[in-house]
């Protein structure tokens, strides 16, 4: 634990008492969203986001040092480490490091190197690495090795030759050399294979050479997609001549004689068969794992943006998810998100069956007192789109609509969790509730779909899926836990992110309710199945209760702070000495300032501070659009080249990331978010044939 603490110390910015903290509550079974709102004056406040990255440090600490312990103790198990070798190991940094130490005496019985140390030839080996016989010396001092498969002098030379090129590959310092010389001035070069297609995704990254210090991580990953799809080669090149000039200065002994000759063959041998290669694959493998945590890092960021876009409240919303033959498929769903009714229109080609659509929709609105639409953006939906305008054109229908992503809405129809929901509905209907419940509640109806297939990520099926599963469960958890959870209205899906709680006790929650009726207080939670002290200690603080028993649960105070809440109850929170009554009382400085906080914002959702969604009765014609007309859009995807922008027509349109701001960005979300309305943006280029339009913010 000492190592460890001391490790974390010296990786992350906190402080040795707060780390011991984490520690220790961690071990208790603490959630990080409970320690990072409720356990703040043990952590010196740290965030969810300090929290998770500390956590992730925490692991990758343990892990480092108990490889370390295994690497001793495997080294010592061979007898042969040493004080010099065991100090390496405790200061081996990373475990790269360490396992360059470690390499050496792992045991490989397939190599040339190992068939020749078999037969005897590490001698020779060490004869020719000491480089003082000539090579008339060396020939009659070689034939003494002659025996078995080794049936000459030459046979034995080149045995031990193998040796030594096998030592120079593994020797640590060596490695690190040319690895860092590989990273720093390498180049990964791109070359087209048989089944290169010369008009395919991949055009423009064939044959080309890039420095691998450079490379964006987008760019790594589009060009690895095209080497799993066979239609790109790669390899990474390096400066070889300027490596074998090293070996002959600083390698062979000054006072070599002629056989050094054969010293130099034998570490060129290491270099090129074995080192380089093994190096490449290592350089490879970091470039990957670099640009999967760039990717990663997009993805969870825009999912953020994407659950934290406000609600759309006090509407009765029609879903539309649009088609051609099929139909656009409605769905109607009240304020609190309840399915009231559905129809199918066709409004589009073939049947461009205006006025039946026209009524239906107009009938709908009628009798749920419709006042906005969402409608998705698929196939059909800029026909969909053309539909409503003219309704509001023509027949003054008053229906403002808003386009929202459809991205996993087939997925979460045809699931166990829709078909549990809506089990009497058809398919295509649970899509279109799904549509209609992007709009009122994000969080809530995207909670019930893999994120990853929410179409916000960039080369997400490329990634490391385990991390970005890890990355993404994480930033949804943190999400729900500090929006809150409305215990009487959320599904199990969106329980089972709350903090202690699980997708099981979800289940058996929404049994309860069922089987009881709505839950008056916190405390009820205690008589659900499978939920014991721990759970209710770590979820209770995220669950809300609305028009319940007592008022701060509806709140994001924690029951063990119900009684400081009630003598803050009718104070003037704005004068409160809050140093004064924290030693008064007994709690924490930062504690009762997010006490205080609650109660002057009773049942506050921080979406509420975030701009609404914005609706809108016209439509955007490409025909329209002129290089240097403005026009605005909402952002729907962000990548680390640019945004893609719905400005109302079938395909967004895109900003490059260097169009987005005079001064120089390292990425788009420094200046755009996800769902971002954009007032005013500038078209900059159109392409009528391929219905593609660049847009410019600067």
């Amino acid at each position: 634990m000492i190592k460890l603490v001391a490790l974390l110390t010296q990786k992350t910015n906190l402080k040795k008492e707060h780390i011991l903290s984490i520690l220790n509550l961690l071990d208790e079974g603490s959630t990080i969203p409970f320690i990072a709102r409720y356990r703040k004056e043990m952590t010196g406040g740290a965030s969810d986001e300090v929290l998770r990255d500390f956590e992730t440090v925490y692991l990758s600490s343990k892990k480092l040092l108990e490889r370390k312990e295994e690497v001793a103790r495997l080294i010592q198990e061979r007898a042969v480490l040493t004080e010099a070798l065991k100090k390496s190991i405790e200061d081996a940094e990373n475990l790269r490091v360490l396992e360059d130490i470690y390499r050496p005496f792992k045991e490989n019985k397939t190599s040339r190197a190992s068939v020749a140390i078999a037969n005897g030839l590490a001698p020779l080996a060490d004869t020719i690495q000491g480089a003082k016989l000539t090579k008339q010396e060396l020939i009659p001092h070689a034939k003494q090795f002659i025996k078995g498969s080794v049936t000459s002098a030459q046979d034995a030379i080149k045995g031990a030759q193998d040796i030594l090129a096998e030592r120079y590959a593994l020797e640590p310092r060596e490695r690190e050399a040319i690895r860092n010389s590989m990273l720093r001035f390498g180049s990964l070069e791109t070359k087209k294979t048989k089944k290169f297609d010369e008009n395919g995704s991949f055009k423009n990254l064939a044959d080309k050479s890039e420095k691998v210090a450079y490379i964006p991580s987008h760019r790594y990953l589009a060009i690895m997609r095209g080497v799993t799809e066979k239609e790109l080669s790669v390899k990474i090149s390096i400066d070889i001549a300027r490596i074998e000039e090293n070996i002959k200065q600083y390698k062979i002994p000054r006072n070599a004689q002629s056989s050094k000759e054969l010293l130099f063959e034998a570490y060129k041998d290491g270099l090129k068969r074995l080192l380089l290669p093994s190096i490449e694959r290592e350089v490879q493998a970091e470039l990957k794992e670099k640009a999967d945590i760039s990717a990663i890092s997009v993805f969870g960021k825009n999912l953020n943006q994407l659950l934290m876009t406000p609600p759309v409240s006090k509407r009765v919303i029609l879903g539309v998810d649009p088609a051609y033959v099929s139909g656009c498929k409605l769905a109607v769903i009240d304020e609190n998100g309840n399915y009231l009714e559905s129809a199918v229109i066709y409004p589009t080609q073939p049947k461009n069956d205006y006025n039946n659509s026209k009524n239906k929709v107009l009938a709908l609105t009628k009798k749920y007192n419709i006042t906005g639409v969402a409608i998705g953006n698929g196939t059909g939906s800029r026909e969909t789109q053309e539909f409503f305008a003219q309704l509001n054109t023509e027949e003054n229908a008053n229906l403002s609509y808003t386009v929202v992503s459809e991205a996993g809405a087939s997925v979460y129809s045809a699931s166990k969790l829709a078909q549990d929901e809506y089990p009497n509905l058809d398919v295509t209907i649970r899509g279109a509730i799904s549509i209609a419940g992007r709009l009122r509640d994000p969080m809530a109806t995207l909670v019930k779909i893999d994120p990853k297939s929410l179409g916000i990520g960039q080369y997400q099926h490329d990634v490391d899926q385990k991390l970005l599963e890890k990355k993404l469960g994480d930033v949804t958890c943190d999400l729900v836990n500090r929006v809150g959870v409305d215990i009487n209205s959320a599904s199990a899906s969106l329980l089972s992110h709350v903090a202690g709680i699980g997708l099981k006790i979800a289940k058996n929650i929404i049994d309860f309710r069922n089987e009881h009726g709505n839950f008056t207080t916190k405390a009820q939670l205690l008589k659900v199945k499978g939920l014991g002290k721990k759970a209710y200690e770590q979820a209770a603080g995220f669950i809300r209760i609305k028009d319940g028993q007592n008022v701060f649960d509806n709140s994001g105070i924690h029951p063990e702070s119900y009684e400081v809440a009630k003598k803050l109850n009718g104070m003037d929170l704005t004068r409160v000495d809050v140093v004064e009554k924290a030693q008064a009382w007994h709690v924490g400085i930062q504690t009762l300032k997010d006490i205080i906080a609650e109660l002057q914002k009773p049942g506050f959702d921080p979406r509420e501070d975030l701009p609404p969604i914005p609706f809108k009765e016209g439509l955007t014609d490409i025909k329209m659009l002129k290089e240097g007309s403005f026009v605005s859009g909402i952002v729907r995807n962000i990548a680390d080249f640019g945004a893609f922008v719905d400005i109302g027509l079938k395909n967004d349109g895109m900003i490059h990331i260097s169009k987005m701001s005079v001064k120089r960005i390292s990425h788009p979300l420094e200046v755009l978010s996800l769902n971002q309305y954009l007032p005013q943006i500038e078209v900059i280029a159109i392409d009528n044939e391929k219905g593609k339009v660049s847009l410019s913010l600067v």
